[in-house]
Parts: C-alpha cells; sequence; structure tokens
C-alpha cells in the first residue's frame, strides 16, 4: 500500500506503491482467461493482489476500465501493424509494390503470427473472454478496418487499371472475415507458436488473393 516517509524539513508525504498496478493487472489477467468476463469479481482480484479495493478504485473506476487497460497494448500493436502497412502513400507505390502487398509470402505469414503471439494473452482476451464487454464484436470490427483499409488500396489499383474491377465491399468483408479467423484459430486453440507457423504457411496456399482479387 502506499506509505508515507519525512522529507529533508521532516513534513510527511506520501510514498505511491508502485507496485499495486502490475499486482492488479496480473491478477485481473488470470481472473479474466480463466471465466467468463461477468463472473470475474473485482473483490476477488483485489483479494489476490493483496490490495483494498480502495487502492483499486484510484486506479480503475469499474471492471470494464481494468479489462480495456488489459487490452489496450494489445490493441496498440494492432494498430501499430496496420497504420504502418498503410503508411507508405499507395499513390506513391510503383505497381509491382501494389501486387505484392497482396502476395501471402511465408515471411508475410510468419510476421502476422509473432504479433500474433507477441500479444497472445491480450487476443485470447479478445477473442476468447470479451463477451460481456464492449471489445465482444472484436472480430467483425477489426476485419470492417481491415475491409476499408483494403478497398482503397483497391480502388487505387483499379484506377491504374491494373485490376479491371473492384470486389464487392460485403464480399471482400466475408474474405477477410475467413481469412483472419483462420489465422486467429491456433491461438483461440492455445496452440503453440511452432504450430502456428505451420498452419500460416496453409493459410497462405488456401487464400490466393492476387486471383481473388484480378492481379
Amino acid at each position: 500500500m502506499d506509505r508515507r516517509q519525512a522529507d529533508k524539513r521532516g513534513e510527511s508525504k506520501l510514498i505511491p506503491d508502485k507496485s499495486i498496478d502490475p499486482r492488479i493487472l496480473a491478477c485481473a489477467k488470470e481472473e479474466f482467461l480463466s471465466k467468463p468476463y461477468e463472473q470475474v469479481s473485482l473483490r476477488e482480484i483485489c483479494a489476490k493482489a493483496g490490495v483494498t479495493t480502495g487502492a483499486f478504485y484510484k486506479r480503475y473506476r469499474n471492471k470494464e476500465e481494468l479489462f480495456d487497460a488489459l487490452v489496450k497494448p494489445t490493441l496498440d500493436a494492432l494498430g501499430e501493424s496496420s497504420d504502418r502497412i498503410e503508411s507508405v502513400s499507395y499513390e506513391r507505390m510503383d505497381e509491382q509494390d501494389l501486387r505484392r502487398i497482396w502476395i501471402m509470402t511465408p515471411d508475410t505469414q510468419e510476421r502476422i503470427v509473432r504479433m500474433l503471439y507477441e500479444n497472445y494473452d491480450g487476443f485470447r482476451l479478445l477473442l476468447c473472454n470479451a463477451e460481456g464487454t464492449r471489445y465482444s464484436g472484436f472480430l467483425h470490427d477489426f476485419v470492417s478496418d481491415v475491409t476499408a483499409r483494403s478497398m482503397r488500396f483497391l480502388e487505387e489499383a483499379h484506377r491504374r487499371g491494373m485490376i479491371s474491377s473492384v470486389i464487392d465491399e460485403e464480399e471482400l468483408h466475408m474474405l477477410l472475415t475467413a481469412y483472419w479467423s483462420t489465422m486467429f484459430e491456433p491461438l483461440m486453440h492455445g496452440l503453440s507458436l511452432e504450430k502456428a507457423l505451420r498452419h500460416s504457411a496453409v493459410v497462405a496456399d488456401l487464400f490466393n488473393w492476387t486471383r481473388v482479387l484480378g492481379f
């Protein structure tokens, strides 16, 4: 807990206990991963973390805000990955580079899988334990964002005459849902990184994006 310490003038000042946040988050992650969201008890988390409920509420308003804190690093990593891909303007890319984006090479698949497994617990929370939170539609929301980004790319490719037509947005959403569901499956089933990497090579063979999109 927070403690008091005398300063140079002999006056008492409050020294925050910096171990409280990590303890709360570690115990909360364990609880949220082991049971449905609605069954998670803040009192139990506090008891396991060895903190008072008062100390908890100084840091988090409620259970939802605590869950937010646990998944934020994963969402940030996912956003950074998507932003990095789109940081290079499509208008400035040559046609070879535009085509290369949709080629599912082993290196591309490996980067995706490693990013997922570097944020293993966060994705498990989002994909398996988010029912009852605002992330219950995580897969749909994530794919909707990917679809919107992809449509901008395809419209640029069509403008250049690289493809004869642009796939329907709803159809692309369904195909991307299938792709990302397949990529998330090893993590959701608790498979090892090695098995997930082997699985991703099969997925690369299954999804021939250049053919589907008309490149």
